[in-house]
């Protein structure tokens, strides 16, 4: 049986008298394109922050890409890559310098560097412009890009698609469908519910609990909603 690229069982951080994530527990498949979501607040990001080795959980247990989150982060940190709403560019460096810079953050060699950086170019363009200068769909696609420049197992994606164009989105979909067919997990939040269609699988986090999980046809038939968008509003209503 192949190894999951995360495994989480009963996962929980409490801070304080808070518990913001409370025992969850999933899968993720390699190659798998996972949608975590869940509204502001919910646990998504303290999830992510415990699953990339940042922060330690209270309780419970997760593996990614066969290291423990606890034990083994930096194991874990050479085999992920990570990409924010922000982007985490440097702006006041060229598309080259960042892509330069971050291949040596992964500890990728001079040699390496430059074979990557060439293949990246062919379809970013712009070498030496500044990031700052650039349109948001194409620092888009180089935070992307960077962020897989390492070859990591699996990808974090976190919001990766806040306040580009429907077409843009689209666009950068695909980049995402393309990582996972060459075996790149690929586990992503976002607020745009039409993108939740996308997903292999989803779940929701409601209140630091995952309160259901499962393809989106699964969900849409087993809680009788047309979309993916009507059941975030059904699970995220107050009783």
């Amino acid at each position: 049986m192949t190894e999951p690229a995360i495994a989480v069982r009963d996962l929980t951080r409490r801070f304080g008298g808070f518990t913001a994530v409370d025992s969850i527990s999933f899968d993720v498949a390699p190659g798998e394109v996972f949608g975590f979501l869940g509204a502001n607040g919910a646990g998504k990001t303290t999830a992510i922050r415990m699953l990339i080795g940042l922060l330690a959980p209270t309780s419970g247990e997760a593996r990614v890409a066969g290291f423990d989150v606890v034990k083994q982060t930096e194991q874990i940190r050479h085999q992920i890559g990570y990409m924010s709403q922000r982007f985490s560019l440097y702006e006041d460096l060229t598309v080259l310098e960042n892509i330069a810079l971050y291949g040596g953050i992964y500890g990728l060699g001079a040699e390496q560097i430059a074979e990557r950086s060439s293949a990246m170019l062919q379809s970013l363009g712009l070498a030496d412009d500044l990031v700052g200068r650039l349109p948001l769909g194409r620092k888009q696609k180089l935070a992307f890009s960077v962020a897989l420049l390492h070859e990591p197992a699996v990808v974090f994606l976190d919001e990766p698609t806040g306040g580009v164009d429907p077409i843009t989105r689209r666009q950068f979909w695909e980049l995402i469908y393309a990582a996972a067919e060459g075996g790149t997990t690929v586990f992503v939040t976002t607020h745009y519910m039409d993108e939740a269609e996308y997903c292999d699988r989803i779940s929701i986090m409601v209140d630091g609990r995952i309160v259901t999980l499962g393809t989106p046809q699964e969900l849409k038939s087993k809680w009788d909603v047309p979309t993916i968008d009507a059941l975030f509003v059904k699970l995220a209503r107050p009783a």
